[in-house]
């Protein structure tokens, strides 16, 4: 079986956790709990992908990105943090990778 790649990784945790409402997420056969933050009860799951330690955080409605104004307006978003940095973001099924300036 061929390794997924990041981008469909990234595109099941959203779709297990903001669309099946999953309590659990399965990646690359390795589950992984979905756990709710404490003060704004947004989806948050950190997993492990080809040796990489990964965060999936649903989208904050009330900042005042431009994300948070599509989850306004019923957007399922969640952003991916590695080390602290935002790596990707995934809105209403499509990836969006942010490129680290080099």
């Amino acid at each position: 079986m061929n390794t997924p790649d990041l981008e469909s990784v990234l595109l099941a945790v959203w779709q297990q956790t903001l669309i099946d409402n999953a309590r659990n997420v399965t990646v690359a056969d390795e589950t992984f709990p979905v756990r709710t933050t404490p003060e704004q009860k947004l989806k948050q799951i950190d997993f492990r992908f080809d040796g990489r330690e990964i965060r999936g955080l649903e989208q904050n409605p009330s900042t005042k990105s431009r994300w948070a104004a599509m989850a306004r307006k019923g957007s399922k978003i969640m952003q991916f943090l590695e080390h602290g940095r935002y790596v990707a973001a995934v809105a209403d099924g499509k990836v969006h990778s942010y490129r680290r300036a080099e």
